[in-house]
């Protein structure tokens, strides 16, 4: 990992260009899109539930619980790759035809692999979800006024981070058996963040055919026909069947 100097100082800009100026390389086909991959989920039923604000819960007490859980969670999934992602495989935060800088407070470029990126986001979001008096977690301790526009800062940069994993890291992924996780995780995330105006449109609209694809309900399975009773002893075919219940 990099050296971390003040990351909080820290905010990031896109750029549609290289580093050395030139425009990228026409975008690839993106293997993540294919319905061989995108069907297959941890979970089937409708996300929209899960991130609701339920009666008796504060707003800010729900937008800090999930906002840590996703931060775990999207730690967690880049681990898996992590290995894969380095200084020579990813020499700049890339996801489609972005490419995502960081800038200091006064506006000086700082050259970043992905790695390094990654390593400021999840450095400064830990610093941020464990704080005491931007995330309380005794009984009574007020959130700052800071809180909401924290938590959009925090979900903006997660969202990178998801995004470089689907263009670069997908086939890594796969091999791992764990598009699953990650389609679910995604799914979820973008449904919370649409759900409270967390993430600007404009910054994830880089993804939108995916979360078009994820982000939308599957369908119900089709009824199974129902058959007419066996006059007689089933036929060996018959008694394979599994009817699901």
């Amino acid at each position: 990992m990099g050296v971390l100097v003040c990351c909080d100082c820290f905010f990031y800009r896109k750029s549609k260009t290289k580093p050395n100026g030139k425009k990228p390389p026409a975008e690839e086909k993106k293997q993540y899109l294919e319905q061989e991959y995108t069907k297959i989920r941890v979970v089937d039923f409708d996300l929209k539930e899960l991130v609701v604000l339920p009666r008796e819960i504060d707003l800010n007490e729900w937008l800090a619980s999930n906002t840590t859980t996703f931060f775990n969670l999207i730690n967690l999934q880049y681990s898996t790759i992590s290995e894969f992602c380095t200084g020579d495989t990813c020499q700049a935060m890339t996801a489609c035809n972005t490419i995502y800088y960081w800038y200091d407070e006064r506006g000086k470029k700082t050259k970043c692999t992905a790695p390094q990126y990654v390593d400021f986001v999840m450095s400064l979001c830990q610093k941020l979800v464990t704080d005491e008096e931007i995330f309380p977690t005794k009984y009574g301790k007020e959130f700052p006024n800071s809180f909401e526009s924290l938590v959009k800062k925090i979900c903006r940069y997660l969202f990178h981070v998801l995004a470089h994993l689907y263009w670069a890291h997908f086939k890594e992924t796969v091999a791992l058996d764990l598009q699953g996780h990650l389609n679910t995780l995604y799914a979820h995330f973008i449904v919370f963040v649409r759900e409270f105006n967390l993430v600007d449109p404009k910054e994830t609209c880089i993804m939108d055919d995916l979360s078009e694809i994820l982000c939308t309900p599957a369908p119900p399975p089709a009824p199974t026909p129902a058959s007419s009773a066996p006059t007689s002893a089933p036929s060996p075919s018959a008694q394979n069947h599994v009817t699901e219940r």
